[in-house]
């Protein structure tokens, strides 16, 4: 398992194709990942309160961007844009007027059909902007400000993509649906059976999510062999343990996950659990 820091590289690529190709070529992976398992983390910052629209802690984050949904782009694991449910994206000489060419393949998890409404639905409210289907999947974004970093800004977990006939549900087009979600407390996703992703991403069959607040607790859960990985920033109590990886480091660690887990030769430390991705990006080995 490697535990090489993250290459802070975070170019910004107004052309999908091209990010998608330094993706493609710039991240090698630590092994041949395996299918099959169910990934088991314990995770800080859940609330009673929690739904599929509220709730910002560190639990509903994965939830969201790591599980259930996903952005038009994506920050890689090596810090590189490139294309999710995008697959391409041009901008006026200004930078106020952006055109994004979107998946015509993609189905939420109630089988009906993602298009540019359902983009245009999720991003009105977090953007100053006019959106505008252009066609079932090609969305323009009309700019009050111009932006130049538009396509970086849409990977983040506040843009995440809902479907327009269900917008508060926890029905998405990531590679993990819900089967039990109590809010506060635990989520269980299933991986879809058939994804865009399909063999590059999204390795194991379940993700179960518990909530921990406290971290002595979740540390000592970790310990215990009851969960795969957790959020901490106190490692005391750990360095005993030769099968646990504390990440990015010893030092200054903000997860600790069992030596069972491989990952791609480099994550991305921009969040906890490889940017909020590792329940798609991480295997067991």
């Amino acid at each position: 398992m490697s535990r090489r820091s993250h290459i802070d590289r975070r170019a910004l690529f107004t052309s999908g194709a091209a990010a998608a190709l330094l993706a493609a070529s710039g991240v090698s992976a630590a092994g041949l990942p395996k299918q099959g398992g169910r990934l088991r983390m314990a995770l800080s910052g859940a609330d009673r309160r929690d739904n599929w629209t509220m709730g910002d802690g560190l639990f509903m984050l994965v939830a969201r961007q790591g599980l259930v949904f996903d952005t038009l782009t994506e920050v890689a694991a090596d810090g590189t844009l490139r294309p999710e449910l995008a697959v391409d994206w041009r901008a006026s000489g200004d930078g106020r007027i952006w055109t994004f060419d979107l998946r015509p393949d993609v189905r939420f998890h109630d089988g009906k059909p993602f298009s540019s409404a359902d983009a245009a639905t999720s991003l009105a409210p977090h953007l100053d902007a006019e959106l505008v289907p252009l066609g079932p999947h090609e969305l323009q974004i009309r700019l009050t400000v111009p932006d130049a970093g538009l396509p970086l800004r849409l990977a983040q977990p506040e843009h995440v993509i809902r479907s327009a006939h269900a917008p508060g549900s926890g029905i998405g087009t990531g590679l993990y649906q819900v089967k039990r979600f109590e809010a506060g407390q635990r989520l269980l996703t299933a991986r879809v059976a058939q994804h865009y992703k399909d063999g590059s991403a999204g390795w194991f069959d379940e993700v179960e999510l518990t909530s921990i607040p406290s971290e002595m607790v979740r540390r000592q859960a970790l310990g215990e062999y009851l969960v795969d990985a957790a959020d901490l920033h106190d490692a005391r109590g750990l360095a005993g343990f030769p099968d646990i990886v504390l990440l990015p480091d010893a030092r200054d660690p903000v997860q600790a996950v069992s030596a069972d887990l491989a990952q791609p030769a480099q994550i991305s430390n921009l969040r906890p659990l490889d940017n909020l991705r590792a329940a798609e990006r991480w295997w067991f080995g």
